[in-house]
């Protein structure tokens, strides 16, 4: 794998103007840069959210099959509510300035069926230093079915795949709780991301015991006690990780899979961009005025700001985009952002029908 060199010489004084800045705006307001009682009572809902409805569906006795399915539909938001507003923060190391508590709240990760080290190489490493770059960022990677850049092969059903992809996307953590893992653990050791002999096989043995316990406690359980068919409780399961799947995923290809974004293929190493104006050239945001959105989605629609300073907790993106939003107007470089989440939606599934319809764009 090649590991990209951003420019250290472009850009300078921006970046050194946009860090500054915010650097001051959390001195000058006595702020930490981690989370605060917002994200602790967040944290509260939306396990809340997840774990009350499973708990029902197990003791209440319910025999009801569209309330048990209403009940696994809820497990749902809250899974994907997790994902978005705790999960992601803790395994930035963003959620609180103590790495146990960091520690702590990455273990939701388990409850959802990821691995977290797994996770951190996936998002933290490969996507958010190598942003829309083919063949080093994990979420843009070639997956036959789907075209996500403008460098990928184009098929002949791609021309099809902004109709088909939401199907895709719903189902995609429940790829992730089950072979997911498995089968990044052994690309990121072939890669050298993950090193042979015991650290790998450390990794797949925390694998292994995480998936079964999950499977065992949120498929396994509800098996042995509803009395209802096996199969009824599997669909209910699969269900519910359609549900988080769509929400993630769209949540996460709004950001980086629009017409607005610059896709790279690098023949080296270095990239003729800084590390910041790189993030800038490639993230969109959206519905940044929307407050209920922001809270549910754990400032994931201030995707510029999560790119810019990954290490800032979302509770302050919204201040943050502020002087982000000056900074570029200063310099004369972009700020992209949709006014609400339907024009996003509408912008992303315009470039995937574009990307199934076009070898160059």
């Amino acid at each position: 794998m090649i590991r990209y060199k951003f420019s250290t010489q472009l850009d300078k004084e921006f970046s050194k103007t946009l860090i500054a800045r915010v650097n001051a705006y959390f001195s000058d307001n006595q702020l930490g840069r981690n989370g605060n009682v917002q994200m602790v009572l967040k944290s509260i809902a939306a396990l809340t959210l997840y774990l009350a409805p499973f708990i029902v569906v197990l003791t209440a006795g319910i025999t009801s099959i569209p309330v048990l399915f209403g009940l696994w539909i809820v497990m749902g938001l809250g899974k994907a509510f997790i994902g978005t507003a705790v999960m992601h923060d803790a395994l930035h190391g963003s959620y609180s300035r103590k790495k146990w508590a960091n520690k702590l709240m990455s273990f939701s990760a388990f409850m959802v069926g990821a691995n977290p080290a797994i996770w951190k190489l996936q998002h933290n490493v490969l996507h958010h230093t190598y942003t829309n770059i083919e063949d080093a960022d994990e979420d843009i990677r070639p997956r036959f079915v789907l075209r996500f850049s403008p460098h990928q092969p184009r098929r002949w059903f791609h021309r099809y795949q902004f109709l088909y992809a939401p199907f895709f996307y719903s189902i995609s953590t429940l790829f992730w709780a089950t072979a997911k893992d498995f089968d990044k653990l052994v690309d990121y050791r072939n890669r050298g991301l993950v090193q042979r002999g015991k650290e790998f096989n450390r990794q797949l043995f925390i694998v292994t015991v995480q998936k079964v316990l999950y499977l065992a406690v949120f498929l396994g359980l509800p098996i042995a006690v509803l009395p209802i068919p096996v199969w009824i409780v599997v669909l209910m399961f699969v269900s519910m990780h359609m549900v988080t799947g769509l929400l993630l995923t769209i949540i996460f290809q709004l950001a980086h899979v629009v017409p607005s974004s610059e896709f790279l293929k690098l023949e080296e190493e270095h990239v003729d961009q800084s590390r910041l104006v790189h993030q800038l050239l490639t993230t969109s945001n959206f519905a940044m005025g929307n407050k209920v959105l922001t809270w549910f989605l754990g400032g994931l629609n201030f995707q510029v700001e999560h790119h810019l300073f990954p290490n800032i907790c979302h509770v302050h993106y919204r201040k943050i985009a502020a002087i982000v939003q000056q900074t570029t107007r200063e310099f004369n470089l972009p700020y992209y952002a949709q006014k609400s989440f339907g024009s996003a939606l509408r912008n992303h599934f315009a470039m995937l029908r574009l990307l199934g319809r076009q070898d160059a764009i």
